[in-house]
């Protein structure tokens, strides 16, 4: 194998694919690795920073920079009909989120809603599994799948 020389990253790396951890410059790779530790750990303490109440009916989806103003943002997820709550504790989440950081890491937070599924839309889908593939299930000739097969939907059922 040939040695090339002359590298931005290396002074000597093998000639051929390289992965693309070694293609970005070290300066990038830094700010990757920070921004998504920092995510990480909003998401593991998010049960500290906004208590247990909003706990339980919001999540945090990702954190977003604005080019125009410079302002970085923090998209949350709500369930419908829990927005007023989330919406009038921004602000005590924005400090305590920037307090927990060390520094200022969210100007603004961002809401969107989700719909949670309710017990109606669950049994459809169980109904639509037991109609749709149990005669599918019957059709396979192999043994020892079509068990498992009928076991894995057994446990789909539970669900």
């Amino acid at each position: 194998m040939q040695f090339k020389k002359y590298t931005k990253q290396r002074s000597r790396t093998i000639q051929g694919l390289r992965s693309f951890k070694n293609t970005l410059p070290t300066n990038v790779k830094k700010i990757i690795i920070r921004k998504g530790e920092i995510f990480s750990n909003i998401l593991e303490n998010w049960k500290f920073i906004v208590g247990d109440d909003l706990f339980k009916i919001c999540h945090p989806k990702s954190i977003k920079n604005t080019k125009q103003f410079r302002k970085k943002y923090l998209k949350i997820m709500v369930q419908k009909g829990t927005e007023v709550e989330v919406e009038y504790s921004k602000n005590v989440i924005i400090d305590k989120l920037n307090s927990f950081v060390g520094y200022k890491i969210v100007d603004t937070i961002k809401i969107e809603t989700f719909e949670r599924e309710t017990s109606h839309k669950k049994n459809k889908k169980r109904y639509a599994a037991k109609s749709n593939y149990s005669k599918k299930i019957s059709s396979v000739k192999n043994d020892k799948i079509k068990k498992s097969l009928i076991e894995l939907e057994k446990l789909i059922k539970k669900r």
